[in-house]
């Protein structure tokens, strides 16, 4: 736990939330500021600031749990589709530095904005490919 995050705060009840789920290991929250009703914020009990420092454990635990939300919220609001979203780093949109996974119930025509404009196909592929293979 990190004395200035405020998802260990809340995880610790220090500051209160709204849960749908909590176990051992994860807990999930409604988030204050929803994208859409039932968004719902699920969070690793192990601080970890992004998917670079969190343990395989932690994250194969918190992942688990955001497809049980995501399947609960499929039955509960009869959405037509639900996005699973976790940013790493400041430029890909994270605000909180400790781990966390939204899952967004999404409808036909909704205001929710998560995307973007599709790039032409690089004529690259193999040496791009050949990059990302190089560290995996």
């Amino acid at each position: 736990m990190e004395d200035n995050c405020i998802f260990c705060k809340i995880i610790k009840g220090d500051i209160p939330s709204t849960a749908v789920y909590e176990d051992d290991d994860v807990k999930a929250i409604l988030d204050v500021n929803p994208a859409a009703e039932g968004h719902v914020i699920v969070i690793p009990k192990e601080h970890a600031e992004n998917v670079f420092s969190i343990s395989d454990e932690a994250l194969m635990k918190t992942i688990c749990v955001a497809k049980r939300v995501a399947a609960a919220l499929k039955k509960a609001y009869n959405c037509d589709g639900v996005n699973i979203i976790q940013n790493n780093g400041e430029a890909a949109g994270q605000t909180v530095f400790h781990l966390h996974i939204h899952v967004i119930p999404r409808y036909e025509g909704d205001t929710v904005n998560v995307g973007w404009k599709p790039g032409d196909k690089p004529e690259n592929m193999e040496e791009i490919a050949a990059k990302i293979k190089a560290d995996i």
